[in-house]
């Protein structure tokens, strides 16, 4: 069994969507665990703010196949494709780590993890004491260079009030 961690983001219509997201992934991987909800800016184009939420999760799944399981949930939640990169969107979610791979070609473990803070905020809330592959750096080690973000710990599958 692979240990993964996947991303997930929305800004339409943010509850209903990660919750569904969240749905979805407990129907195709095992011992789900979810960090609390954080809340950030759009990046790269105007939008309105994006909820994100990292997801621990096992799995028998080869890399390619968790890929695939997780572009048939977004495709399920009406994921437009033809949309540019940056740009709202109902979920996007994302592979960020399978085990301790590095691999180019799936962009393991995922470039975003040092970019953004909407990626490792969630991941080293889940996983603090976990090692980056690449960096030999702890999460905890790594946030603590990026700006803080909103999080909230709310129960994403509670009706919205």
């Amino acid at each position: 069994m692979a240990n993964i961690h996947i991303n997930i983001g929305s800004n339409k219509n943010r509850r209903h969507n990660v919750a569904q997201a969240i749905d979805g992934l407990r129907l195709n991987f095992f011992d789900i665990e979810c960090s609390d909800i954080f809340e950030s800016v759009s990046a790269g184009f105007e939008g309105d703010d994006f909820y994100n939420v990292g997801v621990n999760a096992t799995t028998d799944l080869s890399v390619v196949d968790v890929i695939s399981v997780l572009h048939t949930i977004e495709d399920k939640q009406g994921r437009d494709r033809s949309q540019p990169k940056f740009s709202s969107r109902s979920v996007d979610l994302d592979l960020v780590l399978y085990d301790s791979v590095i691999d180019a070609v799936h962009n393991l473990p995922r470039d975003d993890i040092l970019k953004y803070n909407f990626v490792l905020a969630p991941l080293a809330q889940l996983n603090p004491d976990g090692m980056h592959p690449i960096e030999q750096k702890t999460y905890t080690q790594l946030s603590a260079t990026m700006d803080a973000l909103q999080s909230y710990n709310i129960n994403i599958l509670e009706k919205e009030k």
